[in-house]
């Protein structure tokens, strides 16, 4: 960290900061924790011009997680712009290996959060998904929601950048005729978002932690088919969950359906060495 934001950071919390220690922070920004004499702050630097609006849509989405009383988020102190990006300063949670114990809670916290509804798909802004602008247009239909706002810009998106052909992307109509025949009564859930491994964290005395969401409101299933997308949680997050909100019929045919919205992501950020499980799912379903 240079030397001038430290001092910046310093002047923004009112006490120096003594030392700054790089971490693993995710694929987009760089993180730090930073020790002053009587604490220690996460710190998170972006310089892209997006960067406070990322920064704002992820406070935005950790405080809605948070009023829910559920599942519990880190206490966001500050977002500021800096010469070049943004910084946004929040609570440090010193974590811990997750125990099957830790995992159960977690389970029945997110099944608790889900329950948190709504009278619609979507939410009242915009955020991100990876540095990617995740759209939120609210919608009374869980299909027309996933097509128009999810799928459909990820799929133009990856055309854009060369990732698929036009020919290889499935009509608008043609996702909906298709999505609809596997979704039925879907009731808006408040999500996470962006549910995998990395983005949530048991505390030392054992309190599950969300961080790093995408939020909005629709189809539970979402989360956990993002939780299941690089090798899954354990048995005894998915048991303690069910226990709460069963697993549905059809869930598998679905989990592939919301998988493929998160390969493109990975898609349009990473690049094509997403492509095949991509093409694998548009093959199959559509």
């Amino acid at each position: 960290m240079k030397a001038e934001i430290k001092d910046f950071i310093g002047a923004l919390i009112g006490t120096k900061i003594k030392n700054c220690v790089p971490v693993s922070g995710g694929d987009i920004s760089r993180a730090y924790v930073l020790y002053t004499d009587s604490d220690r702050i996460f710190c998170k630097l972006n310089s892209s011009s997006a960067a406070k609006s990322m920064f704002e849509a992820e406070e935005e989405g950790l405080k809605a997680i948070d009023k829910t009383k559920t599942v519990k988020t880190p206490i966001v102190y500050a977002v500021n712009a800096l010469e070049k990006g943004a910084c946004l300063l929040m609570e440090y949670v010193v974590s811990k290996n997750p125990e099957s114990k830790d995992l159960e809670m977690f389970g029945v916290q997110l099944a608790a959060m889900h329950q948190t509804s709504s009278d619609f798909y979507g939410w009242d802004n915009p955020n991100f998904i990876g540095n990617l602008l995740q759209s939120n247009h609210k919608h009374p239909n869980w299909v027309s929601f996933y097509v128009k706002e999810r799928l459909d810009p990820q799929l133009q998106t990856a055309v854009r950048r060369g990732f698929l052909t036009k020919e290889e992307v499935p009509s608008i109509d043609k996702l909906q005729s298709v999505i609809s025949s596997y979704c039925t009564g879907i009731k808006p859930s408040l999500l996470h978002g962006d549910l995998w491994s990395g983005n949530y964290l048991i505390s030392e005395n054992g309190e599950p932690y969300l961080i790093d969401p995408a939020v909005y409101f629709g189809h539970s299933e979402i989360d956990l088919s993002m939780s299941r997308l690089f090798g899954g949680f354990s048995s005894s997050f998915y048991a303690a969950y069910f226990e709460i909100n069963p697993s549905q019929p059809g869930e598998f045919n679905r989990m592939a359906i919301y998988q493929l919205y998160y390969l493109l992501v990975h898609l349009n950020i990473f690049g094509k060495s997403y492509y095949k499980s991509v093409k694998e799912i548009l093959q199959v379903h559509f």
